[in-house]
């Protein structure tokens, strides 16, 4: 670990240089300190470490430094300001909805309270497409829709396989909402969620067989043309699939 020149009580943590010297530098000094951010290790209204120290830690430049201060301040993690340093907000300004912020809040999220409000959205969203979908799915779009059910029927007994193509069956169905910022913002909280284990559990043949019994109602409705039937069945899917997942938290009832 590179030496901060600080240990006292009171100073601020010591951020962790990395083990390997990464390519895209600027990107990568990045996500480190979101990471410290939203982890806690940098808490809000503490004071970033100091331009000399941030080289020190890193390896890089001030020109490096100074490029990842400014992107974190896009992000909304940090305030710069002149005289008084950068330092790091609430989380209440965050964007949630940029991929680096989003991926190290779902990383660090072992209550599940921002998984619970994802797939809250997700819920709202999809409901919201799969009734458009109901309505202005063409006939290539079903036939998509069924074939890829179709394919999850035969994926059950392989679960790796199978959630790839829930997926594509889920994203097929926005496709045919055409609502493209609907699934812009979907194909975001997803992508993000998927990477970690909290959101993800240990998927089983029971656990598919379930899924897809779930997405055969949808499919039916879509291809009823019946947008609140198929927006009731996106929404019971949705949440059912979450609740089969979702760990039980520690003192939770069972």
């Amino acid at each position: 670990m590179a030496k901060s020149g600080r240990s006292g009580v009171g100073d601020p943590p010591m951020l962790k240089p990395w083990p390997k010297r990464p390519a895209r530098l600027a990107h990568a000094v990045v996500e480190s300190l979101t990471d410290a951010i939203v982890s806690g290790t940098l808490p809000p209204g503490s004071a970033l470490p100091v331009e000399p120290e941030l080289c020190e830690t890193f390896g890089v430049s001030r020109i490096t430094i100074r490029e990842a201060v400014k992107s974190l301040e896009g992000k909304g993690l940090v305030r710069a300001r002149q005289g008084s340093g950068t330092t790091v907000t609430q989380s209440e300004e965050w964007n949630l909805l940029d991929p680096v912020v989003l991926a190290a809040t779902v990383r660090h999220d072992d209550e599940l309270v921002v998984l619970d409000q994802l797939v809250g959205v997700r819920s709202a969203l999809e409901a919201q497409m799969a009734a458009q979908a109901a309505e202005l799915a063409t006939d290539d779009d079903l036939r998509a829709v069924q074939r890829l059910l179709g394919q999850l029927d035969e994926e059950i007994a392989t679960p790796a396989r199978f959630v790839e193509t829930d997926v594509s069956f889920h994203d097929r169905i926005m496709q045919a909402s055409r609502n493209r910022l609907g699934r812009s913002i979907i194909r975001t909280v997803h992508t993000q969620a998927r990477g970690t284990f909290l959101y993800t559990g240990t998927p089983d043949v029971h656990a598919c067989e379930q899924a897809n019994a779930e997405h055969r109602q949808v499919a039916e409705r879509l291809l009823a043309r019946d947008p609140q039937g198929a927006a009731d069945a996106m929404t019971a899917h949705i949440e059912a699939a979450w609740r089969r997942r979702r760990a039980p938290q520690p003192g939770a009832t069972p």
